[in-house]
């Protein structure tokens, strides 16, 4: 049975991963799309943060779900 759902569900977090990643904000300065961090530091508040971590739980579910089908 969860040789069955585990592509599905692998196939359904990496699209969400893939959408959380494209959500988070690096910079909005033109230097920062040539790979520069605009000259200061800033902390991840509010819902920066909120994205952040869950852009972790899903990668983390998307490792865990990936060994599971090499396990089975």
């Amino acid at each position: 049975m969860l040789q069955q759902y585990l592509p599905l569900f692998q196939i359904v977090i990496s699209i969400l991963l893939i959408i959380l990643i494209m959500l988070q904000q690096r910079g909005t300065a033109l230097g920062s799309a040539f790979g520069q961090e605009g000259g200061f530091y800033a902390t991840r508040r509010g819902i920066q943060k909120k994205l952040f971590w869950a852009t972790v739980a899903c990668g983390t579910l998307f490792i865990v779900s990936s060994l599971l089908n090499l396990l089975f």
